[in-house]
């Protein structure tokens, strides 16, 4: 997040608009948000009476991540840390032998999410193993339209769903899983729905002549990703989009039934955010007497809460857009930035909060 963060330029509407995030309240749909000093200082995790975090694994604990996902994802999306001392960071990189390694990151003082002032909803649906059930997912979705009285009273604005699965063209019409109806039916009743695009956009074709070579793969959208009304975002370097464009994982478009997808893309290569669970424990084995703070994953589950940080940022400057989520979904589609890349890899660009912002 410490690069990631002006390749968006959220670091400088927070210096130019002081688009914070402040007000909105954010749901993430994952495997829980554990307690960590990121989400301390702007009290992400204490909501009011209202609202209530909620465990539908069946083990009644919201605001415990053993998996680790949940709590890396709501860190891009909002949080703040500043220390004098260097944070405990941790990198991880291959050595000359092929084996995986890590090593901590000196020099960070300060990681900030993208919304750090943002209130964060923990909705938990995966287990510890990162497992759980699209019926869990629809049974969150469904808990938010209670919370917002089907959008009478707007208490929840945006969500975040870095999780999913392959589309199954047997069993349902593209779009139209029950997973990825709820989904449109939430946008519809004013909620922003942001959802990773998924990681299978590589993988082996059949060649009569050089046999199976490695290509990207086209029709890759994952579910709920092939709602329509979803913001879905594609994964792209951490600062360095230009250069190195779409992630080779990412997954493409177009839809299955022919829509454009994704929407975006945003950095989801080796993103530093807040360690918890099996994530923190794997990389505190691979270096000896450091607990990190902050681990490194990479995935579209990173690049879609860097999206659902900076509109939680825009709508909390720009509040006459809350409840309005397919003109915030054009705002952003029009202003993002073109990584000359096709449509189908890249959507319409990198997200740029900045100019989403200057252009209302």
């Amino acid at each position: 997040m410490n690069r990631s963060i002006s390749t968006v330029k959220a670091d400088a509407a927070h210096i130019s608009f002081s688009a914070l995030g402040s007000g909105i309240v954010w749901a993430v749909i994952d495997s829980g948000i554990a307690r960590h000093d990121h989400f301390d200082r702007n009290h992400n995790l204490d909501l009011g009476d209202a609202l209530r975090h909620c465990d539908f694994t069946g083990e009644d604990d919201p605001l415990a991540d053993d998996y680790g996902h949940g709590t890396h994802v709501a860190g891009i999306l909002a949080g703040q840390l500043e220390s004098k001392a260097d944070l405990k960071a941790v990198s991880r990189f291959r050595d000359k032998e092929g084996n995986i390694t890590a090593q901590p990151v000196l020099g960070i003082k300060k990681m900030s999410g993208m919304a750090p002032a943002c209130k964060l909803l923990s909705l938990k649906v995966l287990d510890k193993d990162g497992r759980g059930e699209a019926s869990s997912i629809i049974t969150a979705l469904e808990y938010i339209q209670d919370l917002n009285a089907n959008g009478r009273y707007i208490r929840v604005q945006g969500v975040n769903l870095s999780v999913g699965y392959g589309f199954e063209p047997e069993w349902f019409a593209c779009g139209q899983s029950p997973l990825c109806v709820e989904v449109d039916q939430l946008v519809k009743s004013g909620v922003v729905v942001v959802v990773a695009a998924g990681n299978t956009g590589y993988g082996y074709v059949q060649s009569a002549q050089a046999g199976p070579p490695t290509a990207g793969l086209g029709v890759t959208i994952n579910d709920p990703g092939n709602a329509n009304r979803a913001i879905t975002v594609g994964a792209t370097h951490r600062d360095m989009p230009h250069n190195y464009g779409v992630s080779y994982f990412s997954s493409k478009g177009p839809t299955g039934d022919g829509r454009d997808k994704p929407d975006l893309v945003a950095p989801g290569e080796k993103i530093l955010s807040c360690a918890a669970g099996k994530t923190k424990s794997e990389d505190a084995k691979r270096v000896k007497k450091l607990q990190p703070e902050y681990v490194e994953d990479s995935g579209t589950s990173m690049a879609a809460p860097h999206v659902s940080g900076v509109i939680a940022a825009f709508l909390s400057i720009r509040q006459e857009f809350i409840g309005r989520p397919d003109e915030v979904k054009e705002i952003f589609l029009d202003t993002a930035t073109d990584l000359k890349r096709d449509r189908h890899f890249q959507g319409r660009g990198l997200v740029d909060v900045m100019r989403a912002i200057q252009s209302v």
